[in-house]
């Protein structure tokens, strides 16, 4: 049996079909789903309910452990169709994924701002929940950066994309929510270089934060707080944000050569941070320090760290050689020796 996908709503143009093996492992998703079109099933009486008959499905480009991500068509706009499977094996599992879903829509229904993915509607019809954004048609900022050499992306754009996600942290906080997975998987572009914070399938209230036990993020960006399971604040994703900055102006992914576990036993236990490039200015190495300090008090707010990228970018724009000549207040006392370098002998391998 296969079902008929189409890359644009109503267009005729045939996408791939689903195989007899996808439909079998897949047959949750299955149920909710019209061969003609790829039309999903169901209303809610939610104020934030789609109108599904107007909902075309396309092709997949992402997917995730309860999760697949569609490209499609909604009220003949292009769209990013987040399908969540909640597992009818696992009682418990399925109510998290029913909770997670319920947070995510809340979210992101509250949310609005320019550099925060735009929410345009949602369908809760257990098993199979569905949420709709806009389509970001440049894709993450981790594909974006796949394809740059290293250290090879200029400063003024590096400086414009660290302050576009900056910005848009800044408004998260300020209505008390945490993302608590900032990566560059989750930073996604438009075609001109537009940027937004996305996925907040673990986000939440400053107000719900406990400890992080049970928590499933990604090790390479979490903070060294979430990694033992303590309690945490909205400081965690200023580290993450340090991580990226440092992605930003290396194009590599953070701790390559180890696995995740062991890039999270380094962190943790052997305080190691990504190796910042000789050539990066000394003012971005300072407040990219700051970020990622073990300390969560010592971590800048996002206010401060607008406010600083500000007047780097205003700076840079007079003056071409400005980073070559400044050099920061070293007002803080954790500013000596808080580069911690990673090569250093892996526990774990």
């Amino acid at each position: 049996m296969n079902f008929q996908w189409f890359k644009q709503g109503g267009s005729g143009k045939p996408g791939r079909k689903i195989s007899l093996g996808e439909y079998n492992r897949a047959v949750s998703w299955s149920k909710y789903l019209i061969s003609s079109g790829a039309e999903i099933k169901g209303e809610g009486e939610e104020q934030w309910s789609a109108d599904m008959s107007q909902l075309f499905i396309g092709c997949k480009f992402a997917s995730g452990r309860h999760s697949r991500i569609y490209r499609g068509t909604y009220k003949q706009r292009d769209v990013a169709i987040k399908l969540i499977s909640q597992p009818e094996e696992d009682e418990d599992m399925a109510v998290l994924v029913e909770k997670q879903f319920t947070s995510e829509v809340a979210l992101l229904f509250r949310l609005r701002h320019v550099n925060i993915i735009s929410f345009i509607g949602a369908c809760k019809k257990p098993p199979v929940f569905c949420i709709i954004t806009e389509y970001m048609a440049g894709g993450s900022l981790r594909k974006f950066l796949h394809h740059q050499e290293p250290h090879s992306v200029p400063l003024r754009l590096v400086l414009k994309i660290a302050l576009d996600i900056a910005h848009g942290m800044q408004y998260l906080h300020s209505q008390g929510v945490l993302h608590r997975d900032l990566k560059s998987e989750n930073i996604l572009l438009s075609e001109d270089m537009c940027v937004k914070v996305a996925d907040f399938g673990i986000s939440c209230l400053e107000s719900q934060t406990g400890s992080a036990k049970g928590f499933t993020g990604t090790y390479r960006w979490m903070a060294p707080e979430m990694i033992k399971e303590k309690h945490h604040t909205k400081k965690v994703d200023v580290y993450s944000f340090g991580i990226v900055f440092w992605e930003l102006l290396t194009a590599l992914v953070p701790f390559d050569d180890m696995t995740p576990e062991q890039a999270a036993f380094a962190v943790c236990q052997k305080n190691a941070r990504p190796l910042l490039p000789q050539h990066c200015p000394a003012a971005l190495r300072h407040l990219i320090c700051r970020c990622w300090s073990s300390n969560p008090d010592r971590r800048p707010h996002f206010d401060e760290i607008v406010s600083t990228l500000e007047r780097y970018s205003e700076s840079l724009e007079q003056d071409p050689d400005f980073f070559s000549t400044f050099v920061p207040s070293p007002n803080h006392s954790f500013l000596v020796g808080c580069i911690p370098k990673c090569n250093i002998d892996h526990p774990l391998l």
